[in-house]
């Protein structure tokens, strides 16, 4: 994954975010999905809605690029969260 300096960051249009209204998270290629899913949990001061929202971006993103997705859902994410069944 290639990093973007704050110039590139600022010239990707708002809906290219998992979480637009604070630029977090871009979704232009299949690097950048997978590391919004890695780092889904660390993203701070965001709601459950809005966490809902991202996460289909984020579905929508690993679709377009070809990425799979192990999670079914953004509480699995990190955090120890997923059922050990």
């Amino acid at each position: 994954m290639s990093k973007l300096d704050q110039e590139d960051r600022d010239d990707i249009s708002t809906r290219q975010f998992a979480f637009p209204k604070q630029r977090k998270e871009p979704l232009e290629d299949a690097s950048h999905v997978r590391n919004a899913i890695a780092r889904f949990d660390q993203v701070k001061d965001v709601t459950d809605h809005e966490r809902d929202e991202a996460w289909k971006r984020i579905r929508a993103a690993a679709k377009k690029f070809d990425v799979e997705m192990n999670e079914s859902d953004w509480r699995e994410v990190g955090s120890g969260k997923k059922d050990e069944h």
